[in-house]
């Protein structure tokens, strides 16, 4: 409500004591009084009684039957008057707006008043008189103000656009009021340019599609010129504006962050954390390897710990953002663990937000310190959060290993306290610890044991039910302990219910003898006393299982569980960026994205971090001869994600198939399209198409995708007479195929495994994969993406994972491939980078094709061609190799190799000695030429290769190797 804030302004013109006697009057026929007051002739009478409608007006009464007096009291030359006429004509124009129009006269010679508080007073109370009918007749009083000398005047002339663009978009596009907000951005005064740029973000946020802000290295370096000496709001509009902007490379980021950093020592909040977001989004561009990285993150961790120390709410605001910049980037504040230790007196909401940082930064360098901290916290008054520290104390012997033991030995101290509510978290926390270390901590069952009976809570009975059941073997009284459970089995919650029924199943299949009666029992109160689907389906399944093949129910019900990961509650990735972008907003304390709490869509735009990039000094591109004339691809690092960086290089890429999959498009961009894999629409995910690279084409050194004239000139002498030599070649065998190899084990992606090999069919690259999951939660929503790599492979179709894949499930699926992707050379040539999805996380993996996979069909070279690139291949580019311990004739080497489009053009025999002449052509166009010396009872060949390309012939001659020997 603006027209009270305005009347807080007016209380610098009366007296703060004498203020208040406007509030209390109780007199009666109120109203005719006060008409007659503002109709008098007296200046001071009439402002009186001005001061008394507004008074009225603000406790609530109603005094729009006043409006026309009020009106007529805009004619005055007191700015005081003139204030508090416009507060009570902004209240109630809405409601007569027939009434307002007399008002327009007067804002129009305002708006030419010599008096700039004025001025800004009359185009500040048009933006907010939200009637039609007077709008139209302001536009020209604000294109004046938009203009004006006084920069006062021009910022709020900028507000007003925004405002008037609320009430009528159309009317705003029309007049032109857009391109003069933007020539605003470049004003010579700060604040003008900061209300320029928060008006047009307001708009743009209403039209996401009117790219508004146009921004480029020119208007951000005016912003950051304006920024340092701004308002703090002012800066804030600026800031979140910048964090709009993708900066084109790294350097660009690295200075725009070198100008932004100074805002990090600013006293307002507000301001710290629109600048941290501002770093955090352009530090996603800098190298890891860069100094200016490593200094930057020292940076970021003294303003974060500042916030700590404001009042709690403010706390609270600022660990929410904590706890999403610490699951990006934890190194920020790994050293600043004591500052989230729990105050005695902070609120309940600050202390468990505390604890759920403390969890995320702890590692093995300071779990003792943590530990400490948890076991006194455990000792507190405050039940929910003694739960929360139990647990604590669980998912630190989860996450890390060397201080499980520790953390059990202080879980059994817990349970010694007898506090019931301590000794069901711990409980609840040990089982998931015998999950993640088996065969390690059994000896404490003892102990759990002596407290069954103080259990009443769901979750800790079915975890000690889940406990006796595991490890019957190792409990002597196990079958009196789960019949003393199922006494009461009807009362118990669904959760108690199944946990007890697998229990006992597992106990049966443990001491078939002597359990018999007990697991009947079970079965029947499952299924048919119980009208729980749920309950009822699982009964039926074990009864069948045990009924038909108890070996299979062994199986099934006594498999190996997998183990359970540490961080199961981290932000989903694509998620967890977003709200990196959203630092400082309503959506970084809720942990959801805009869409999920802003009614309807209008206005919400999905954002995402920027890929890192190069400078532009990093490997070169393998085609850096474009055969189609285009200009290669700028360069970039062949960088492998580690595991701990969710984004890499991968997420910047499509998760869809290429909207085509047949010969390479002439022009040089691939617009990727397709299927949403991703849950979130691919323009949530990409920000608009991207553009692939062309093909290879011309290779890495130009080698002419046609031959050139000249090589098919006829040559005589030399090499020409062994091509008149016959060498019939006989029926070639299969293509090779390696064997599946584990290229993800289940224990980097939270029970999920993968692995696989590479096959060509019928000219058809195909990637065939073997899923398993290992885990206990099903599997679903699976999609697959390539990271750019040496030869264009990128997946031809989505993932075809068709079922849910269920626990100890595997899945078999084979994913055609095109070479049609983004290139860049990676180390070595043949890695592939391969980043997979599921419904759990996002998981990386890199492994290597047999590069025979890019052999096409058409790789036969003529006989006259053959020779004449073999002379004109430089001796340089010559390799030579020895294959060892293969036992073929020159014959069934020719015919293997076939199967693998290893032609061979010609044979000959030279002293007993078998040569092969043999060309290869590559699915980019670089053709391989290559000589194979077989000697009769000689287990060792010699190999010799020629290529434009001569970085290839390591990766051919594997391939020799691998087809010859297998």
């Amino acid at each position: 409500m603006e027209w009270a804030n305005q009347l807080c302004e007016n209380r610098q013109f009366g007296s703060k004591m004498t203020d208040s006697k406007y509030f209390t009057t109780t007199k009666k026929g109120e109203i005719f009084e006060l008409k007659a007051e503002l109709n008098s002739d007296k200046k001071e009478k009439k402002k009186e009684a001005v001061k008394k409608v507004i008074a009225s007006m603000t406790v609530g009464k109603d005094v729009s039957a006043l409006f026309p007096d009020v009106v007529n009291c805009m004619q005055t030359d007191n700015l005081e008057l003139k204030k508090l006429v416009y507060l009570y004509l902004m209240n109630y124009a809405k409601s007569q707006p027939d009434m307002a129009i007399m008002a327009v006269n007067t804002f129009v010679k305002d708006c030419e008043d010599p008096n700039p508080l004025i001025r800004a007073l009359a185009v500040r109370t048009m933006g907010c008189i939200r009637v039609d009918k007077i709008t139209e007749y302001l536009c020209e009083p604000l294109r004046k103000c938009l203009k004006d000398e006084d920069p006062y005047v021009r910022k709020t002339a900028a507000v007003c656009v925004a405002k008037l663009h609320d009430i009528n978009a159309q009317l705003v596009e029309d007049q032109g009021f857009l391109d003069t907000l933007k020539d605003l951005i470049s004003d010579s005064n700060p604040m003008v340019v900061a209300n320029a740029v928060a008006a047009l973000s307001e708009i743009a946020e209403s039209h996401p599609n009117s790219n508004l802000l146009d921004l480029n290295p020119q208007s951000i370096n005016k912003l950051l010129t304006a920024l340092n000496e701004c308002t703090e709001w002012g800066q804030i509009f600026i800031l979140d504006c910048l964090a709009n902007y993708t900066p084109r490379d790294d350097r660009e980021s690295q200075s725009i962050c070198e100008r932004v950093t100074p805002r990090l020592s600013h006293a307002n909040s507000a301001v710290v954390l629109s600048a941290v977001k501002v770093l955090m989004k352009f530090m996603e561009m800098l190298p890891k390897d860069l100094d200016y990285y490593g200094t930057l993150l020292k940076k970021l961790a003294p303003p974060l710990v500042t916030l700590l120390s404001a009042e709690p709410e403010l706390q609270y605001v600022a660990l929410r953002n904590i706890n999403l910049i610490v699951q990006k980037r934890p190194e920020i504040l790994k050293h600043e663990m004591k500052v989230f230790f729990v105050k005695y007196n902070d609120p309940i909401y600050v202390k468990l937000e505390k604890l759920d940082i403390m969890i995320r930064l702890a590692s093995q360098a300071n779990i003792a310190q943590v530990l400490a901290e948890l076991k006194e916290y455990a000792t507190e008054v405050d039940v929910d959060f003694v739960r929360k520290a139990v647990r604590a104390i669980g998912r630190c012997a989860i996450k890390v290993e060397q201080s499980a033991e520790r953390c059990v030995s202080t879980l059994l101290d817990l349970i010694q306290t007898k506090v019931n509510y301590v000794v069901q978290e711990a409980i609840v926390v040990i089982k998931d610890i015998f999950r993640k270390y088996p065969n390690k901590y059994e000896s404490v069952i003892a102990t759990l044991c002596e407290n069954l009976d103080s259990l009443d809570e769901p979750e800790a009975r079915a975890a000690m039910i889940w406990i006796v059941g595991e490890y019957a073997e190792r409990i002597d009284n196990a079958d009196e302990l789960l019949e003393s459970f199922l006494e009461g089995f009807h009362d118990e919650s669904t959760q108690v219910q199944l946990q007890l029924l697998t229990a006992i199943v597992k106990l049966f299949l443990k001491k078939p003898t002597e359990t018999q009666e007990l697991v009947q029992q079970v079965l029947s109160l499952a299924t048919q006393d119980s009208d729980n689907p749920d309950l009822r389906d699982r009964g039926y399944i074990y009864w069948r299982l045990l009924s038909t093949d108890p070996v299979a129910a062994k199986e099934v019900v006594l498999a190996e569980k997998p183990l359970i990961s540490e961080e199961t509650d981290l932000i989903e990735p694509t998620l967890l960026e977003e709200l990196i972008c959203h630092i400082g907003t309503l959506a970084s304390v809720y942990h959801k994205p805009p869409s999920a709490f802003v009614e309807g869509s209008r206005g919400v735009m999905h954002k995402r971090l920027p890929a890192r990039t190069g400078s532009g000094e990093g490997t070169e591109c393998p085609d850096v001869g474009n055969a189609a004339g285009g200009s290669a691809p700028e360069a970039a690092p062949s960088i492998i994600p580690s595991q701990g960086d969710l984004l890499g290089d991968l997420l910047n890429l499509d998760l869809a198939p290429p909207t085509t999959t047949g010969p390479t498009p002439s022009t040089s961009g691939m617009q990727m399209g397709g299927m949403d894999l991703l849950g979130g629409g691919l323009e949530s995910l990409l920000g608009g198409d991207i553009g692939g690279s062309p093909a290879m084409g011309a290779g890495f050194g130009a080698a002419p995708a046609v031959m050139p004239a000249s090589l098919n000139a006829p040559v005589g002498g030399g090499l020409g007479d062994l091509f008149d030599l016959g060498g019939g070649v006989g029926m070639p065998m299969g293509a090779y195929i390696p064997p599946k190899t584990v290229w993800l084990p289940a224990m980097k992606a939270k029970g999920l495994e993968i692995s696989g090999t590479f096959a060509r069919r019928a000219g058809v690259i195909q990637m065939e994969l073997v899923l398993t999951n290992k885990a206990m939660s099903v599997m679903t929503d699976f999609a697959i993406q390539f990271n750019r790599n040496s030869f264009g492979l990128a997946p031809a179709g989505p993932l075809q994972v068709l079922t849910p894949l269920g626990p100890n499930q595997t899945i078999e699926v084979s994913l055609p491939l095109s070479t049609v992707g983004p290139v860049m050379k990676m180390d070595p040539l043949n890695n592939l980078q391969v980043a997979v999805k599921n419904n759990i996380d996002v998981f990386y993996f890199s492994c290597q094709y047999p590069i025979s996979m890019l052999f096409v069909e058409d790789g036969k070279m003529e006989r006259q061609v053959f020779l004449a690139t073999w002379k004109d291949i430089p001796n340089d580019n010559e390799s030579q190799f020895q294959i060892q311990d293969c036992h073929l004739n020159s014959e069934a080497a020719s015919n293997k190799l076939q199967g693998s489009n290893i032609f061979t053009i010609a044979k000959r025999t030279v002293e007993g000695q078998d040569m092969l002449y043999m060309s290869i052509k590559l699915s980019n166009g670089i053709w391989v030429l290559a000589e194979l010396k077989v000697q009769a009872g000689n287990p060792n060949y010699t190999i010799s290769l020629k290529c434009r390309a001569p970085e290839v012939s390591q990766c051919v001659f594997q391939c020799y190797e691998a087809v010859l020997k297998n």
